[in-house]
């Protein structure tokens, strides 16, 4: 009698391991742009303060998890990563649910970096800006500038 086949020793995909990590590289792009768009952009705003609502004053345990997924980036990059799972079939380094498992949380690890990875940027840019403006603001404007030594300027005195 053959064992079941969440008991048989897994089949190693037969694609190489650099092609697969670029693919999970890749496909991990759109899913950390879908759950950012959705969990911090402007675009979608008024429909995640409904459910950062719902979430803080539902009166079912389920509600609030329900609708907290669609406040929280990482929450909500596993059902993306779900989705495309589905869609796109991908499976990494085994066939079977063994590889849709690994590319499961492979794919939301990978994304979840690259959203620390904008979050960081964006920060330092408004840091940037930030400090540059504090400098313009301290800096005196160009004709409070005393006009010294200019070429074809007289010299008084």
């Amino acid at each position: 009698m053959p064992l079941p086949t969440y008991l048989q020793p897994p089949l190693i995909m037969p694609v190489s391991l650099l092609q697969q990590l670029g693919v999970l590289l890749l496909m991990a792009l759109p899913i950390a742009c879908m759950s950012w768009t959705v969990t911090h952009e402007e675009v979608f705003r008024e429909p995640r303060e409904y459910c950062k609502q719902q979430s803080q004053r539902a009166r079912s345990v389920a509600k609030r998890k329900f609708f907290y997924l669609f406040t929280c980036e990482y929450c909500f990059s596993h059902y993306i990563t779900a989705l495309v799972l589905f869609l796109s079939r991908f499976q990494f380094l085994y066939l079977g649910w063994r590889g849709y498992l690994m590319a499961e949380f492979s794919l939301v690890f990978v994304a979840n970096i690259y959203m620390s990875l904008f979050n960081r940027l964006r920060l330092e840019i408004k840091h940037e800006n930030v400090v540059i403006a504090a400098e313009q603001a301290v800096a005196p404007a160009p004709s409070e500038i005393p006009k010294r030594d200019q070429p074809g300027a007289q010299k008084m005195g």
